[in-house]
Parts: structure tokens; sequence; C-alpha cells
């Protein structure tokens, strides 16, 4: 198996390291699309996080990789297995990392029930895909603009499910599908429709370095690596360590991450004023900023989290419709953010909100 680039050896490029990392703390989020000119490091930060994350607990012997703890997410062998008494094993797995080929096509993606063989011998057979290979892990997607739009909404609709369904002629499979989705494109290459960028939770647009000292890092560092990439690994190794533990940790505090009604009016202020379609981006903004705080080992969203959710979840949903405004700059989109936490400071007192948008996955204070 070829060594893997560190991610913690990348240079620069902050906003997409951010977003993965986000994306690896709380895969609910969505996952990240990020464009950009080539050469730029999109997919060896993608499969970077992917050898750094932490092992994950799995029933042994499920193809699917099914979290022995989560049995409402069980899929349906491990079901079966469970009604009839049979006991479920748990062993840890590497984190998988899948590549999805832009040829890919929906039977390849969902996998496929034999119908034949059900109606012959009436035995239930699901051929596995891409979304049983990649549950629990990282899809990635290169040139996601270069995919059949049908195929991208169906990856796009899993991901936000968490589950896989399979029906065919009365029969049905269900397992889980629960994955970090990157995706990767040149713009110069043709862009995706409106509604697909939408559904990418977090966007990020990364250019070439222009420091010349950062720069001939990143050339010393590829040509140790091209050198002897197990000794760069293991000059390495502490700083993947540092920040794997970082993310198990995060993991587990995620769910005690706590917001405020204020919170909650600034994130809604920002998205109407910028005429954002939809409510994903709010969604998607509070679930970021949870995250980036559970990330830095904190138990409630600051206006510094917030903002730093924002500035990767509403760049690509600023421009909407035949009727949409011009382009805003990401420095414009930083004042205007900078400008509502000045004015939300002087509002409405921090109490609890009375609704919550997504009860599973977010919490508020007492």
């Amino acid at each position: 198996m070829p060594s893997i680039y560190p991610f913690t050896a990348i240079v620069g490029q902050e906003r997409m390291r951010r977003a993965l990392i986000l994306n690896a703390v709380d895969p609910r989020i969505g996952g990240v699309l990020i464009r950009g000119e080539r050469g730029t490091a999109k997919s060896t930060a993608a499969r970077a996080l992917a050898a750094l994350l932490p092992r994950v607990r799995t029933v042994r012997g499920c193809r699917f990789g099914c979290d022995p703890d989560q049995p409402a997410s069980w899929c349906t062998e491990c079901r079966e297995r469970a009604a009839s008494g049979e006991p479920l094993p748990v062993e840890e797995r590497p984190i998988p990392f899948i590549n999805l080929p832009v040829s890919a096509t929906e039977d390849r993606v969902v996998g496929t029930l034999d119908i034949e063989r059900a109606i012959q011998k009436g035995e239930r057979h699901f051929e596995a895909g891409v979304l049983a290979a990649a549950n629990r892990g990282l899809l990635y997607i290169d040139e996601v603009n270069l995919l059949d739009d049908h195929v991208v909404d169906v990856l796009l609709d899993s991901a936000a499910m968490g589950m896989n369904i399979v029906e065919r002629e009365g029969i049905s499979f269900t397992h889980p599908a629960r994955f970090i989705l990157v995706g990767t494109m040149n713009p110069e290459e043709g862009d995706l429709r409106p509604q697909l960028l939408d559904r990418f939770a977090l966007s990020v647009e990364i250019t070439g370095i222009r420091d010349a000292r950062a720069r001939v890092t990143i050339i010393e560092n590829n040509l140790a690596f091209e050198a002897d990439s197990e000794a760069f690994r293991r000059l390495w190794q502490p700083h993947e360590d540092k920040l794997s533990r970082l993310i198990a940790k995060a993991r587990t505090m995620v769910d005690k991450v706590t917001y405020t009604r204020r919170d909650l009016l600034s994130i809604a202020a920002l998205t109407a004023s910028l005429n954002v379609d939809g409510h994903r981006a709010d969604l998607v903004i509070l679930k970021a900023a949870r995250a980036h705080a559970a990330y830095e080992e904190r138990i409630a969203i600051t206006d510094r989290d917030i903002a730093l959710a924002a500035e990767l979840a509403l760049p690509h949903r600023i421009k909407h419709g035949p009727f949409h405004q011009a382009e805003i700059s990401p420095e414009q989109l930083q004042e205007r953010i900078e400008q509502l936490q000045g004015s939300s400071s002087e509002g409405e007192p921090s109490e609890p909100s009375e609704q919550e948008p997504d009860p599973e996955s977010v919490k508020k204070k007492p």
C-alpha cells in the first residue's frame, strides 16, 4: 500500500483543511465541495484526512460496517442476525476511503437486488454498491461536475438521510450510508447546477499559494516525501496523532455543544440579509459552528464559530435563481458577519430558543 502524504504537512489552504476537519468531527454536516485550479492539494487533502481518522467499532462480519452501538441504523442483515438470537461480536476497522469514478452508474452506487434469484429460489441477495463500501468512511468524488447529475442526486440524498434503501419488485434492502462526502472540481471544466451546489453543506474555493516562502516549503516537503515517504511520515506522525486525538474527542463532545437564541438570531439574520434561498444554510451553519466549538474543546458556540462556519456555508449559496444578486466576495461576506456580530451583541439577551430546528443533532442551553 503506498504511503499517504500527511494531512498536517499540507501548507496553507486553511479553509479547505477546516472544512474537512469539521466534516470529520460531524459527518451529519453534509460534506464539502472543494473548487480550485489544478495542483492545489485537493485530492491529497481528502486522502490524508481519511488516513488520520481514528478506527471505528463495527459488527464483525458485517459487510456494511454497522455500528454495534447504534442498532436503529443497522442493516437488514444485522437486524435479522440479532432477531434470530445470534451474537454480534465487535471489531475495529480503519476508516475506508472510497474513490468514486466519474463513469459510475446508479446501480454501481446504490447496489442491486438479484430479482431472478429471489423469484427462482426465494432468496434475497443484495449486491453492495459504493455507498455500502463508504459507510462510516470517506467518499471522494474527483471532478464531481463531470458526474451524471442523477448519480450526484442519489449520493447527496443518501448522505442527507444516512441510509441507503434499495427497492425492486416489492423486495427491499436497507443499510446505513453515513459518510464524509468530499467532492472536488476545477471550475474551468464547468460548474454544477445551483440545485446540486446547494446540497453540498460546505464549499471552499482555493487557489495556488502566492507567498514565495510558502511555495518553497511545499517544494521541500514534496521532495522529502518522494525521497523517503516513510521517514517523512514518521517525522509528521506526532502532529497526525495529535490531530486524530482532537477529532476523536470532538466527536464525543459535539452533541453536548449548546447554543442560545441570540446565536440562532445571528445566523438567521445573516442568511436573510444575503437573500439565501431555503433554510438548509441556517442548519449547516449551526451544525458546523457546533463542530468547530467541539474541535476547540468548548461546550458552547461563540460568534467566532458562527463566522467561521458561515464563511464555508454561504459563498456557494449567495447566487440563486434567474434574479440572483451580484457576487459577494469573501472579504465582503466577512465584513457583514462582523457587522452582524456587533449589532447582535446589543440586541436581544441570550435566552434559550423555544423550538429546535434539528432536535436530533443540536441541543440548547438550559
